[in-house]
């Protein structure tokens, strides 16, 4: 059994106390998650990600996308067909199935593409510009008192 103990990051971390909190839920978060269909996550940027979901058997009318708030939900299921023929052995797996991701603030769904069995979604963190680093000049009280209210101003 694993168990992790986040106490130290509440201290040292400000704004991420949901983000903690679900990890430190009974159960974890691997146990309340599904399985099927296999996904990845990955970076391909320093604020692009993807995540691809193999959606092997399933065509582009059988998947659905939705994003709402920071849940983005992946939806499959296969509409039924007439057999021509008799399935001998069935191996790949059919069955309908709903994946969730929790985003994180100011993360927005770009775009989705199917490509060889794989669903990739891609992703992209977009900071507005209010968040975004902005560098502090340093002044002393005798600029202060040489500068135009329009350079106290800027």
């Amino acid at each position: 059994m694993r168990t992790y103990d986040f106490a130290p990051l509440y201290r040292s971390t400000i704004g991420f106390d949901r983000m903690l909190s679900m990890l430190d839920q009974p159960g974890g978060v691997e146990s309340s998650a599904p399985s099927y269909p296999p996904y990845n996550i990955e970076r391909i940027g320093e604020n692009a990600y993807r995540i691809s979901v193999a959606v092997a058997g399933f065509s582009q009318a059988d998947l659905s996308i939705e994003a709402k708030e920071n849940r983005l939900t992946i939806r499959g299921a296969r509409q039924p067909k007439e057999e021509t023929s008799e399935v001998l052995y069935l191996g790949i797996a059919a069955r309908a199935f709903e994946r969730s991701f929790q985003l994180a603030d100011h993360v927005a769904v770009e775009g989705a593409s199917l490509d060889n069995g794989l669903l990739h979604v891609e992703l992209v963190r977009e900071l507005p510009e209010a968040m975004k680093p902005r560098a502090i000049p340093i002044t002393s009280p005798s600029t202060l008192l040489e500068a135009t209210p329009a350079q106290i101003a800027a």
